[in-house]
């Protein structure tokens, strides 16, 4: 079967699977400009703003990435009864995302990130967040819909980004909800949170992520091989994949195999949003039937065209499609 081939059949086959996406949600705000003179008040460029934009980010780009390619996608998550919410929110049903998931807690504000940009180069980048730990009547609320939605769906994603979401007893909760409903889930944990996650079908780490996890770089190989094994041993039964953005990707297997990915950007203008276009790749890829070795190679391509955009982006079936055949 052609690479062709099984990739129109997973979408095909996903197309029809309800994913649920658990995570931590954001704002990105883009601020686009250019740059002619630097400020007497201080040795920094001045930006003249020509133009802004909103796109989802963390968690929700995960769902507007499977959305690019018609996946049904349920979405579970936080916001802050504020504009950045609002504005998130919106973005989402146009994406026809379903929100009934969404919960509002107006004690935190929707987290939001303001990233200047000229000449295709990021200047600078603002967050406002929160990190602290949701409160335990949050939590109840986010469990209550993550029960709702839970035979809606074939499979769950979670992403987390370390702000407040993933606490321990929402964890084992979820997970324990899943394993009785027996759907699988993958997603992309924090180091500090990797533990929390035992149980998952598939983790995917940075490389930085990786070492912090394993107190092993990931660069060279030798090292690489141990960060992987010593990931396993925390997380018995997963699949681990580390990606390493010009050095290409690795799977570690649960099984044991290892399979090296070589990266395929010629280019790279903006990671934003990469991680997550890797994470929605693996979802739509693996629940459309596809092998881990398979979801990986899918998932290179998807980066590789992402990261040749500037801004939060997605990857359409077309673009990965052409850089299969760019890339032989």
């Amino acid at each position: 079967m052609s690479k062709k081939t099984w990739l129109h059949d997973c979408l095909a086959h996903c197309s029809k699977v309800p994913v649920m996406v658990v995570g931590d949600l954001m704002l990105d705000h883009w601020v686009w400009g250019s740059v002619t003179r630097i400020s007497p008040e201080a040795p920094i460029p001045v930006v003249d703003v020509q133009r802004y934009t909103y796109t989802a980010g963390g968690a929700a780009n995960v769902v507007t990435n499977l959305r690019e390619l018609d996946v049904p996608c349920f979405l579970v998550g936080v916001i802050g009864r504020d504009d950045s919410g609002r504005k998130l929110r919106a973005i989402l049903r146009r994406e026809g995302a379903d929100v009934t998931g969404l919960v509002v807690d107006p004690a935190r504000p929707t987290t939001l990130k303001t990233r200047i940009v000229a000449h295709s180069q990021q200047m600078v980048r603002a967050d406002f967040e929160s990190r602290e730990p949701l409160s335990g009547p949050v939590q109840e609320q986010v469990l209550e819909r993550i029960g709702e939605l839970m035979g809606r769906v074939e499979l769950i994603v979670f992403s987390d980004y370390d702000k407040g979401l993933f606490q321990p007893a929402l964890v084992q909760a979820l997970f324990e909800q899943a394993r009785q409903a027996g759907k699988r889930v993958i997603g992309g944990p924090k180091p500090a949170n990797l533990g929390r996650f035992q149980g998952a079908d598939l983790v995917t780490l940075n490389a930085k992520e990786a070492s912090q996890a394993s107190g092993h770089a990931a660069l060279p190989l030798d090292s690489l091989l141990l960060a992987g094994a010593e990931l396993q041993r925390q997380m018995p039964g997963s699949h681990v994949l580390i990606t390493r953005g010009e050095h290409g990707m690795s799977l570690f297997e649960k099984e044991g195999s290892v399979h090296h990915q070589p990266a395929l950007a010629s280019q790279v203008f903006d990671v934003s949003g990469a991680g997550d276009t890797v994470l929605s790749t693996l979802a739509w890829t693996l629940a459309g039937g596809a092998t881990p070795a398979q979801a990986i190679e899918a998932a290179s391509h998807a980066a590789a065209v992402v990261v040749r955009k500037v801004g939060t982006a997605t990857a359409n079936l077309e673009e990965i499609l052409t850089s299969f055949g760019d890339h032989g």
